[in-house]
């Protein structure tokens, strides 16, 4: 390689070093920079948005605690609460007014990632349940009974049974 390289013109090497740089440049910008721009926008919003529901839970006069099995003391939570928190359970409610089977047979919906991430993070803590609003019939799962149910899974988790 290298007695390649000696044996092109002076200007052959100075076009060819030229292009290797922008193309190394090229692949920076297009697998290191505008990916860690487009997740730090991302991540703005993201801490935008818990900024704001951390004003709402302060008007409404909420006390912030810690998840369950993050590190740190907890924000001025009661003890009382805090023995408890492993019984808590958190759902998801997926709604429709369609006529549908009461096993939501035919029913398409979608989980957003954060969804999706938090329900494997609580793991049994964490639930949906599917309402039909028209005939008040409702089911709860867990993320991996609908898993297991789903006929299709769309690359936006979008959901059909």
């Amino acid at each position: 390689m290298r007695a390649w390289f000696d044996s092109l013109q002076p200007r052959e090497r100075w076009i060819l070093i030229a292009g290797l740089v922008v193309a190394i440049g090229v692949v920076l910008w297009a697998g290191v920079l505008r990916p860690l721009r487009t997740q730090s926008v991302t991540l703005q919003a993201a801490v935008e948005s818990k900024q704001r529901l951390l004003l709402d839970l302060g008007r409404l006069g909420a006390t912030p605690t810690r998840a369950p099995g993050t590190p740190g003391e907890p924000c001025g939570a009661d003890p009382e609460i805090e023995k408890h928190l492993e019984h808590v359970k958190v759902f998801e409610i997926k709604s429709t007014r369609k006529n549908l089977r009461a096993d939501f047979s035919g029913y398409f919906f979608a989980l957003t990632a954060a969804e999706v991430l938090v329900a494997q993070s609580l793991k049994k803590q964490f639930g949906f349940v599917l309402v039909n609003t028209g005939t008040g019939e409702h089911l709860e799962m867990s993320l991996s009974e609908i898993f297991a149910r789903a006929k299709g899974i769309y690359p936006t988790w979008s959901i059909c049974f």
